[in-house]
């Protein structure tokens, strides 16, 4: 029997295209396990799809596109040169089918939107970064490393397995020049014996980050935006933390107070906009010297935060500093473009101002929003990170490099202080952040947004927390519009979870029942704690049992 006909009729996993086993030499117990080198490589250069051709396992070439792999034991590596070409992206491709029995879990390109779960595979769905098979009592992880130089995603056909490496830049084609990029290195994991799902996985997440940049210990706090959403002032976030930090009270660890959107200046051609600002230093009306502010936030015994969207451009700069206007991306919001060395240095200024503040964690957002012109969800569509056709100063790096060397830059300037990505590219954020924030917007409007975006966020990225990053699955918006009895549940599932805790306050919502829940959730959230294992996430994308450090508790988020 052909060994593709007894792979189709045996039913066996996408283990079928590993080509060893390594044992690791610090810790024989631990296998790693490495991808065949792949049956096809296609590529798009200068926007036509061509096949290349095999010069022995480790080599393919295209006329001037040359794709080498190297195996080194633990890893395949996927190097790329194709000079005087425009290429907008290399597959590799592996034609052996999966198991009709397996299912997959898979990930975003930066937060999740209350859409990962395990499920059956579709050939057009697009798997960023990585993926998780499980077949029978055996879980197989399928990624690339992160910090890579391109965007990486994977597909799961009938057929065929694929690793799509976009290196646009912008919407165009790379002009990479004389250089060799490093476009992925793939790493593959099979599951030990009586190991579960979310074990494997937090194993693999360790394999694809080499290391982990964490707080020195656990963050939690409080953030005014989802009772305020940007209509703040000096005077509510000061009664916020004043209200807030007794519930605090004895705790070695101590909490932090973030002051979210709305402090900045606004435009003068949209002066509502609280998310926007012509730059990201000089405050509103409402507010007075944020040094001063944080000073004072310090003095009722929390540490001061503060939230930033670093690529707002000011409406008299000139129009070369800017991303060229494109769908998606409004024509009154002028978008700082990153590859301008100019640029950076603004950008790195705000950052360190903020240090010069004494701000101890500083949160920014928007950014893949702002270069892509595409929330997450809308990047998934067609396999469109942004739109085509138009191009950054430096058409010569991928999309990939220039958000990383961004990303690089704001974390030289940060210095040690706390970073919280938002909106960020996950892959790229790990190692360099703190924290990011895993997930879309929970909600201090609407119960519903809350439990699909917060709940299945902390299932679904909460195996990430303390491999790649602190895991922020977003605030308990405690609010008079969502009801206590299931903001409560949210509150203690987040706090028993191990990741970070952020609480909106509304004064009128916190009553004696609440202050003492969040009393007892903030002592838990300032504690090391075992990262919480969703037990019934198989079998639903809300998981309601939990393995909390070391208990069982069950939710009810109907």
């Amino acid at each position: 029997m052909k060994r593709r006909n007894f792979i189709r009729t045996s039913g066996i996993s996408l283990a079928a295209l590993f080509m060893s086993d390594t044992l690791m030499a610090i810790n024989a117990t631990s296998k790693k396990s490495v991808i065949n080198f792949p049956d096809e490589v296609k590529a798009v250069m200068n926007d036509q799809t061509v096949t290349l051709s095999s010069q022995g396992q480790k080599e393919w070439t295209y006329h001037q596109l040359t794709v080498r792999l190297n195996e080194t034991g633990h890893s395949l590596i996927a190097e790329i040169q194709s000079p005087g070409v425009k290429l907008s992206s290399v597959t590799l491709s592996w034609k052996i089918p999966a198991s009709a029995n397996s299912v997959i879990m898979n990930d975003h390109w930066e937060r999740t939107y209350g859409d990962v779960s395990w499920h059956k595979s579709q050939e057009t769905e697009l798997l960023p970064w990585y993926f998780m098979e499980r077949s029978g009592s055996e879980t197989n992880g399928f990624g690339v490393k992160t910090g890579t130089d391109s965007f990486c995603s994977w597909q799961v056909g009938k057929d065929l397995l694929s690793l799509t490496m976009d290196t646009r830049s912008g919407g165009n084609g790379v002009q990479l020049g004389d250089r060799k990029l490093k476009a992925a290195e793939i790493v593959t994991l099979k599951s030990n014996p009586g190991e579960s799902p979310f074990q494997t996985t937090r194993r693999f997440t360790k394999v694809m980050c080499d290391k982990v940049r964490m707080p020195k210990q656990p963050v939690y706090g409080i953030n005014d935006w989802y009772f305020t959403y940007g209509n703040n002032s000096e005077k509510l976030i000061l009664e916020h933390t004043r209200m807030m930090a007794p519930m605090a009270e004895g705790l070695m660890n101590r909490p932090f107070s973030v002051i979210d959107a709305g402090w900045f200046k606004g435009p003068s051609f949209s002066p509502n906009d609280v998310c926007w600002g012509n730059d990201m230093k000089t405050h509103d009306e409402n507010f007075s010297d944020m040094g001063q502010l944080a000073e004072k936030i310090r003095g009722t015994g929390m540490r001061p935060g503060i939230w930033t969207r670093p690529l707002c451009g000011n409406e008299k700069d000139p129009k070369s500093l800017m991303l060229p206007l494109i769908k998606g991306r409004s024509e009154n919001n002028p978008v700082l473009d990153p590859t301008i060395p100019e640029n950076l240095e603004r950008i790195k200024s705000y950052f360190k101002l903020y240090r010069d503040w004494t701000y101890e964690m500083v949160k920014f957002d928007f950014t893949t929003f702002d270069i892509l012109g595409k929330w997450g969800f809308e990047m998934m569509k067609d396999n469109r990170m942004t739109e085509p056709g138009w191009s950054m100063h430096d058409s010569s790096r991928t999309n990939a490099e220039i958000i990383l060397n961004m990303y690089q830059a704001i974390r030289e300037a940060a210095g040690e202080t706390y970073i919280i990505g938002c909106n960020t590219i996950s892959h790229l954020s790990a190692g360099l952040f703190e924290l990011n924030r895993v997930g879309d917007d929970t909600s201090g409007n609407e119960w519903e947004r809350t439990r699909k975006m917060g709940v299945n966020t902390l299932a679904f990225r909460g195996v990430q927390h303390g491999t790649f990053y602190a895991a922020d699955c977003d605030c308990v918006g405690l609010t008079l519009k969502v009801p206590w009895v299931k903001n409560k549940q949210w509150m203690e599932l987040v706090a028993k979870s191990g990741t970070p805790l952020f609480i909106s306050a509304q004064p009128d919502a916190t009553g004696a029942e609440q202050k003492a829940t969040i009393k007892e959730c903030f002592r838990l959230a300032s504690t090391e704690i075992p990262v919480g294992e969703p037990l019934d996430w198989m079998e639903t994308a809300l998981p309601k049992a939990w393995k909390l450090n070391g208990k069982v508790e069950h939710f009810d988020w109907d």
